[in-house]
């Protein structure tokens, strides 16, 4: 699964990597928790940036809350299931991150890693979103990262990992009107050596944790070997 990542990048990288009109001022975040807003990049209007909760809720949902139980959705059967027929077929979108961070199990404790591209490009990770609307003409747009098997890299910490467009073509194309069958041909795992790792602080654990301290790298546990 993928669950913290972080967005904290210039709005002249964002920019230029994506082309897109941003809003006047950015949250920026290093560590996105489950139920908090994020920037997504979605098919309803490619050509902006705009902000949704993560935590996918249906539209035929009887409340309108992010819960954060639909915060990823499974590449396998994504086509058949209740909550993600509908989006994977017509809302789709992309999830901007400048890094994800997966925890690595170590005895008792359980130790965060921050893992980002090699170039240090900011992230498209694959989504799908929906819309809730309520009483009084209330609605909530809400999104789910789509996760499928790990690379080499990420393999050595957890057995899953975010779907990354890696390319503007293959983000475009996320974007653009196709159908079922080349969604989830698109839904692959990122080539080995794009990515690199290393461990991060465990203040990451505390959601209310949330500055530059946790992308600062910390020293490996010692070998017993």
């Amino acid at each position: 699964m993928c669950g913290r990542f972080s967005f904290v990048a210039p709005k002249e990288k964002i920019e230029q990597q994506f082309k897109v009109i941003l809003p006047d001022s950015l949250e920026l975040n290093y560590n996105i928790a489950p139920t908090q807003a994020s920037y997504v990049i979605g098919n309803d209007a490619p050509e902006k940036l705009q902000q949704m909760y993560w935590g996918l809720v249906p539209y035929w949902s009887n409340e309108g809350t992010p819960s954060g139980k639909l915060i990823n959705a499974r590449k396998e059967g994504i086509g058949s299931k209740p909550s993600f027929r509908i989006p994977i077929r017509e809302r789709r979108c992309l999830v901007l991150a400048d890094s994800f961070y997966e925890w690595k199990r170590v005895g008792q404790r359980k130790l965060p890693y921050r893992i980002l591209l090699q170039s240090e490009k900011l992230m498209a990770f694959a989504g799908i979103w929906d819309v809730w609307a309520g009483p009084d003409n209330k609605s909530i747009k809400t999104f789910s990262i789509i996760t499928t098997k790990p690379n080499q890299e990420v393999s050595t910490v957890h057995n899953r990992m975010p779907v990354i467009l890696a390319d503007t073509a293959a983000q475009e194309k996320w974007l653009s009107a196709i159908s079922l069958a080349e969604s989830v041909d698109m839904l692959n795992t990122l080539a080995d050596d794009q990515l690199k790792l290393y461990r991060v602080s465990e203040k990451l654990n505390t959601v209310k944790s949330n500055d530059l301290e946790l992308h600062k790298e910390v020293p490996e546990l010692p070998s017993l070997f």
